[in-house]
């Protein structure tokens, strides 16, 4: 396993996926907001496995529990499900092509959807909108460039212009 080259880039890039979460967007868009920090959870889960396991990925869900203001444990069990399936499939989903990797990431992203649908049910919580179900197709789109963009800054490659 290759240790990231820069030890800043983890924490900064999940910091920003927490910042992107919280970004004012018009009312009417709100349901589209991709989840950023689970393409970020994803992404340093399949490239740094030994350092972003289920530990980390709940105590950063909790982070964004409290950020957000959601149900304390919500984004916790959502990074955790999709951790613990990003683990189980790694060894496969690291050689894929990034355009089967992007459908794979919108499979993780509507499952993590439907997680959130089942939650909200059970604890009697308004559910999402249905426009809502459009984001995991969004963050499918969006796993490209993210991808890009994390994996050129941790490897160091990102160019200076």
């Amino acid at each position: 396993m290759m240790r990231p080259r820069s030890p800043w880039v983890k924490p900064l890039s999940l910091l920003v996926a927490l910042l992107l979460m919280l970004l004012p967007m018009p009312q009417a868009l709100l349901p589209l907001r991709p989840y950023w920090l689970a393409l970020a959870m994803a992404y340093w889960v399949m490239e740094d496995p030994d350092h972003a396991g289920m530990g980390f990925a709940f105590l950063i869900g909790l982070a964004a529990d409290l950020v957000v203001g959601s149900l304390l444990g919500e984004h916790a069990l959502r990074l955790v499900v999709m951790t613990f399936i990003l683990q189980r499939f790694r060894a496969r989903l690291r050689f894929f092509p990034i355009w089967q990797q992007s459908l794979a990431i919108g499979g993780l992203l509507l499952n993590d959807r439907i997680v959130t649908a089942a939650l909200h049910l059970t604890l009697g919580v308004p559910t999402s909108p249905p426009l809502a179900w459009a984001a995991p197709v969004i963050g499918m789109v969006l796993w490209v460039p993210v991808f890009a963009i994390l994996d050129s800054l941790r490897l160091g490659t990102w160019r200076r212009r």
